[in-house]
């Protein structure tokens, strides 16, 4: 089932998510709708707070960059309970865009490596360091469940420069090719 994306304005993305408990009902479904409501929207990550619910969750399909980064063929993860360890002090700037903040598009700094922990769809513990676009996903899916967007992360400087279409966007008017609650 493809569910409504929150949209910049919404009180949820600015929450601090709560951890996914052992017993969460219909989980497995949830994670499925996740995936669905991803890829409709032709997203490769999507996080729990994104389509209203407060939890340690997040979802990422790399699989339509196996093109080019063949690393990536047929990957699909869920990521419950997620936590960042560490981070590499070595950084990169990447172009970066979200489902939740609809045709905007902007430079983000990042580490380029990061040491996580997270549990799996079937809660099986894993602990792993991450590199690459992989990496840069994570953490801009993770920052979500921080009450964090990329926008947080550009220069005041270009917050100003897209200050008219973000206040747009608080306000309703958003133009976009999925469902979305604004």
């Amino acid at each position: 089932m493809i569910l409504p994306m929150y949209i910049l304005g919404q009180p949820m993305l600015r929450k601090h998510a709560e951890e996914v408990p052992a017993d969460y009902p219909k989980l497995q479904e949830l994670i499925q709708n996740m995936f669905e409501t991803m890829q409709h929207a032709d997203g490769v990550g999507l996080a729990a707070p994104q389509v209203g619910l407060p939890l340690r969750l997040f979802v990422i399909d790399l699989n339509a960059l196996s093109d080019d980064m063949p690393q990536y063929k047929d990957f699909l993860h869920a990521y419950i309970n997620p936590t960042i360890v560490e981070a590499s002090e070595d950084t990169e700037t990447m172009e970066e865009g979200c489902l939740s903040v609809p045709g905007i598009h902007e430079n983000v700094r990042r580490p380029k490596t990061v040491h996580v922990t997270y549990l799996d769809e079937q809660l099986q513990p894993h602990d792993e360091w991450l590199d690459g676009f992989l990496a840069r996903v994570f953490q801009h899916e993770y920052d979500h469940l921080q009450g964090k967007l990329f926008i947080d992360h550009i220069s005041s400087l270009r917050k100003q420069l897209i200050k008219k279409k973000l206040l747009a966007m608080t306000k309703g008017r958003v133009s976009c090719s999925y469902k979305v609650k604004s």
